[in-house]
């Protein structure tokens, strides 16, 4: 299984009056990750909305563990964690400097052309980004 890391620093806007930061805002950075870890594949999210096509959130889970606080970093570690040519899960871990788990979370999605939001089968537009999932979903996996 390949895992995407990327960190980001808590910034003021992103905390509530206690300093903690805000629960959605956990959306927001598994965002970062997802972008982070297609990069790291060696595709483009942004290249693939030129082309025609988009991937929203048909369903997201988040849990929480731990405080993230203003002033810290959090590492968003991300992965796929499971892909059918069809539906994407990209699961998630949210560090803190620490090293311990502040909150975990999935995001589903499926990919729908831009202008009729229908849903397509990912593999058969993409298939070397298909077989990287299959290849990164599977790293490591007896």
């Amino acid at each position: 299984m390949f895992v995407s890391e990327v960190k980001v620093d808590v910034r003021y806007a992103e905390t509530d009056q206690m300093g903690v930061v805000y629960h959605a805002n956990y959306l927001v950075w598994f965002e970062i990750g997802r972008t982070s870890l297609i990069k790291d594949l060696g595709f483009s999210y942004s290249q693939m909305e030129r082309d025609g096509f988009l991937a929203p959130v048909i369903d997201a889970n988040l849990s929480y563990k731990k405080s993230m606080h203003y002033g810290e970093t959090a590492s968003i570690r991300t992965w796929v964690d499971s892909y059918d040519g069809f539906r994407t899960v990209y699961a998630y871990e949210v560090l803190n400097p620490k090293g311990d788990v502040a909150v975990t979370g999935q995001t589903h999605h499926i990919v729908v052309k831009k202008d009729s939001f229908r849903p397509v089968r990912f593999k058969n537009y993409y298939p070397e980004w298909h077989d990287a999932y299959e290849k990164a979903k599977k790293q490591g996996e007896d």
